[in-house]
C-alpha cells in the first residue's frame, strides 16, 4: 500500500511466481474488491492467452487467493454453466498491498483490515491452544497494546 506501484508489481510477481497473476489480482481490484470476475473478461481485457488466465486462476484458487463457483447462465434458450471468481479475504489483502490509496473506500479497507485481524487473531487463538498459552496472557497482552497511546 505504501510502495511505489512498480515495486508492488515485482514484490507480488516474486511471490506469485508470474506477472500475469498480478495483472489478475489488478483485474479484480479494478472490478471492483468484492465484485466477481469471470475467465471470459479478462482474457477480452488482459494480454494474455486463454491458457494463461485459466492456468493462473487454477493458481491462485489452490494458493487459497481466489473463491472459484459455478453459476448457471441462459444463453439461447441453452443452460451454461460459467465459473465465477472472487478474491478471498487473503486474495482481497493481497489486492489491498496492490491499490492505491484512491482506489478503495475508507470502508472497504475497514473492512479489509477487520476480516484479516479477524483471520490472524483465529490463528492466534488455534496455535496458543497448541502451545498450551492461557488464553488471559493473550487477552491482557491485547488489552496493554489497545490502551497505548
Amino acid at each position: 500500500m505504501f510502495l511505489p506501484s512498480e515495486q508492488k508489481t515485482r514484490i507480488l510477481s516474486a511471490i506469485f511466481g508470474s506477472k500475469a497473476s498480478v495483472d489478475v489480482l489488478k483485474f479484480s481490484l479494478n472490478q471492483g474488491i468484492s465484485a466477481k470476475i469471470y475467465q471470459k473478461d479478462m482474457v477480452k481485457r488482459l494480454s494474455y492467452s486463454n491458457k494463461t488466465v485459466i492456468k493462473n486462476l487454477k493458481s491462485l484458487t489452490k494458493m487459497g487467493v481466489l473463491k472459484e463457483e459455478m453459476e448457471k447462465d441462459e444463453k439461447n434458450g441453452r443452460t451454461v454453466w460459467v465459473k465465477s471468481y472472487q478474491l478471498s479475504d487473503s486474495g482481497k489483502w493481497f489486492a489491498l498491498l496492490l491499490a492505491e490509496d484512491k482506489d478503495l473506500s475508507r470502508t472497504e479497507k475497514a473492512k479489509i483490515l477487520q476480516t484479516l485481524f479477524k483471520s490472524y487473531v483465529e490463528w492466534v487463538k488455534k496455535l496458543s491452544e497448541k502451545l498450551q498459552i492461557d488464553k488471559k496472557t493473550l487477552e491482557d497482552t491485547f488489552a496493554s497494546v489497545m490502551e497505548k497511546n
